[in-house]
């Protein structure tokens, strides 16, 4: 196993961990297994742009989402196929 390889190493995957770790305990408190790729997806998209401000990270993260909609029953699972309501 090698500690370096390139610009890989293993203190980055440790930092990585150390802030989820600390988002999770900090942030959120308590986290649902169900729910945990949506919360490391997040972690993840601030790790890679840790070297950004603030409100550069959001403008970056609004501009995604330009022209896109998504309404609350595709959000929860509950579509109404059949073009009915209730």
């Amino acid at each position: 196993m090698a500690y370096v390889d390139g610009k890989v190493h293993a203190n980055g995957m440790e930092n990585f961990w150390s802030l989820l770790k600390r988002g999770i305990n900090g942030t959120y408190v308590s986290v649902e297994p169900f729910h945990l790729f949506r919360y490391l997806d997040e972690q993840v998209y601030r790790f890679n742009n840790r070297k950004l401000t603030d409100g550069e990270r959001f403008s970056l993260a609004v501009s995604g989402i330009v022209g896109k909609r998504l309404t609350f029953d595709e959000l929860t699972g509950k579509l109404n196929l059949g073009g009915c309501a209730g």
